[in-house]
């Protein structure tokens, strides 16, 4: 069973959005708000898998929402779902902790196939968010790079090989069962992992563990599925 936070304040938007989920998640059980305050009310009372959070609501942004979600259920995996394709509202999201971004605009196969990535470890992104992403990326790599004498961001190994699991999708205690050390261990590194590469969000792990060349190195993983 997966249970699904859906915060989507248009009926129809929201019924049509359950049937292209149920594609991706045969066994979800939705809990829907229509309101942030219904939403916080939610995640306060039922633990959830996956987060589908719209960002123009009523009664204020579903970015409070992904916040609150991402910091009491840090496991759960918050996905914006709307119409906002500018900076204004993608990184503000990704930086309370969003998983995925994507368009409500694109044809229906297009939003299943961004959310089966899911279970590959993949943040759903659409291709426009995920150009827009990437170049600002590019663009803070290059800033950071800045004159020669000025050090680039290193992780050690264990590091690389924590933040792979974090971008495959795998949670603290996988993780901490895989490389047989404690959760609060492995808290500990992420923790220095995003200080290190200055992310907030799985999203942007994943994207710089892209940039820095982890996937495909060695065995690969299998993903873990929420």
């Amino acid at each position: 069973m997966t249970n699904i936070l859906l915060l989507e304040d248009v009926p129809e938007a929201g019924a049509w959005l359950k049937v292209q989920i149920a594609q991706v998640f045969p066994d979800a059980v939705f809990f829907d708000a229509s309101r942030v305050h219904e939403a916080l009310a939610l995640i306060d009372k039922v633990q959830f898998d996956v987060g589908l959070i719209d960002l123009g609501l009523p009664d204020g942004s579903g970015v409070d929402v992904v916040a609150a979600l991402h910091g009491a259920q840090p496991e759960a995996q918050a996905v914006v779902v709307t119409i906002y394709d500018d900076d204004d509202h993608l990184f503000p999201a990704l930086q309370a902790g969003a998983f995925g971004y994507v368009l409500k605009d694109q044809a229906a196969p297009m939003i299943v196939d961004q959310f089966r990535r899911m279970s590959q470890g993949e943040p759903p992104l659409s291709p426009a968010i995920a150009r827009r992403v990437m170049a600002h990326f590019a663009s803070r790599s290059s800033q950071r790079e800045g004159p020669k004498n000025m050090p680039s961001v290193i992780l050690t190994d264990r590091e690389n090989e924590v933040l792979l699991r974090v971008a495959k999708g795998y949670t603290l205690p996988e993780i901490a069962v895989q490389l047989n050390l404690s959760r609060h261990t492995i808290s500990d590194y992420v923790k220095q992992i995003y200080r290190k590469l200055n992310v907030s969000s799985r999203a942007e792990a994943a994207l710089e563990a892209q940039r820095l060349g982890l996937f495909g190195r060695g065995r690969r993983a299998q993903p873990h599925v929420a």
